[in-house]
């Protein structure tokens, strides 16, 4: 029998997952998130020992724990044989139809490139002579309701059409050849950017997606690449980071202690180019922030938008509420964001003390936005959802999209001088925006609250795209 568990971090939409043989004790993760502690808890508790760390591909989104995990446990790293002199540890590749023995339970690696070049899926089969596989663990090529983009600018040398067509004899040639039965367990769920219609369900079975995911549906490879590469999110600017990061021998991750730093420290260091890094949600940051602050709160997606705003290289200083610091560094080290400096202490009273210091944001309601539209002939209006939301819901008539993955690089397109209203889909990223467009100069800047739900809720206009 396999021990088998999924690790689903919902802040990343990263699964991950710890399989074994109990006959044995012998033991693999796939895919593992940074901090590592869970897989080897759980596997001293289950008698287990972790020999392996295998890596479906060079992961953009997130910092593997392959490098943790092998120090802490001794485990070999491997990655697929197309990964082969890619990487600055060493590594034991896996080639396509190896199968690794566990004891009874045997894992079976396919070859699926497609989302990357060096993408596999490792099929588990309790039995080495079962007929059906207890399941199929299909990394970033096969998700539930969706594959993997073959899109990412992190495949030098490959473009989208050949990564495409390369996904279409994978998903045809690899994973739809497994029995119906077969469970499918992916490394992302809803709310990646590796894909745009991941559902929120973290299992499957292939019976189930080849009936119901609407890549798998019958078309030509021509059709196929079409399909999947129209309407795909901004990639977030960290991702050739983090892909680049996974492939280097980089520093571990270390537990250690958050520095509480004064307002003199915390502004000094803002002079110096750190980024104030406000982690309280936006209700919170809109009654009252350090000026210059970007606003990313703690209960989203944190760690992700942060590195659509923020560059990897920019240090950063935490304004947040107290016990709140160590999370939010554990999951900015989850992209690789290393560099904090240390947090605020004691914000309330520093800026009770400061009040100079302190400003409001500007957040409209959507009534005020409409008489704004009227009234003020130089009004900006950013929408900065991802292009595949625009068609759902609609847009303000006349507002320009930039999705906030790209505001930084564009921010040359937008009159800092001219008032700006920004708006997202319920409110959390414009209030990224906004912040991040003072934080770079704009003086008269607003966004919206609730979003577009609020603005066609009040019976507000509607651009269709």
């Amino acid at each position: 029998m396999v021990w088998f568990r999924q690790y689903y971090l919902g802040c990343l939409s990263h699964a991950s997952y710890l399989v074994g043989d109990p006959s044995t004790g012998r033991a693999v993760v796939i895919d593992p998130q940074r901090d590592i502690d869970q897989y080897v808890r759980d596997a001293e508790a289950h008698d287990l020992r972790i020999e392996r760390v295998i890596e479906t591909h060079f992961h953009a989104d997130f910092l593997s724990g392959h490098l943790e995990l092998a120090e802490a446990t001794g485990a070999a790293i491997s990655f697929g044989e197309a990964a082969a002199g890619r990487t600055e540890y060493p590594i034991e590749v896996l080639a396509h139809g190896t199968r690794l023995a566990l004891g009874e339970v045997e894992l079976e690696i396919r070859a699926t490139p497609g989302h990357t070049p060096e993408s596999i899926s490792i099929v588990v089969w309790e039995h080495p002579d079962d007929t059906t596989p207890y399941g199929v663990l299909t990394g970033d090529t096969l998700f539930i309701g969706d594959v993997g983009r073959p899109d990412l600018l992190v495949s030098v040398g490959h473009t989208a059409d050949d990564l495409g067509r390369m996904l279409y004899h994978s998903l045809h040639e690899q994973l739809l050849t497994l029995p119906d039965a077969t469970r499918v367990y992916p490394a992302h769920g809803a709310g990646s950017a590796c894909g745009k219609h991941l559902s929120t369900e973290t299992e499957s079975t292939i019976g189930a997606e080849r009936a119901t995911n609407y890549a798998l549906q019958p078309m030509t490879e021509d059709e196929f690449v079409d399909v999947v590469t129209e309407g795909q999110a901004a990639a977030p600017p960290y991702f050739l980071f983090a892909a680049t990061q996974n492939r280097q021998q980089r520093a571990l991750l270390a537990e250690q202690g958050i520095a509480a730093m004064t307002l003199d420290e915390v502004l000094a260091a803002q002079r110096a180019g750190a980024v104030v890094l406000d982690t309280r949600d936006q209700t919170m940051f809109g009654a009252g922030h350090l000026r210059g602050a970007v606003s990313v709160g703690l209960e989203g997606r944190f760690a992700e938008y942060t590195g659509e705003v923020v560059t990897p290289s920019t240090p950063i200083v935490l304004v947040g509420e107290p016990g709140t610091e160590a999370e939010a560094r554990t999951r900015l080290a989850r992209i690789g964001f290393d560099n904090v400096l240390g947090a605020l202490d004691d914000y309330v009273a520093a800026f009770i003390d400061h009040p100079e210091l302190v400003e409001q944001a500007s957040r409209l309601s959507a009534e005020e936005l409409a008489e704004r539209r009227v009234s003020v002939t130089d009004l900006q209006v950013v929408d900065v959802r991802n292009i595949g939301e625009l068609a759902e819901s609609g847009t303000v008539p006349g507002a320009v999209n930039i999705p906030l993955a790209q505001l930084v690089a564009r921010l040359g397109e937008l009159d800092p001088a001219a008032p700006i209203v920004v708006y997202c889909a319920g409110g959390y990223r414009s209030s990224i925006a906004a912040s991040t467009l003072r934080a770079n100069g704009f003086t008269d800047v607003s966004d919206l609250l609730g979003g577009i739900g609020a603005w066609a809720g009040s019976g507000g206009e509607l651009a269709r795209t």
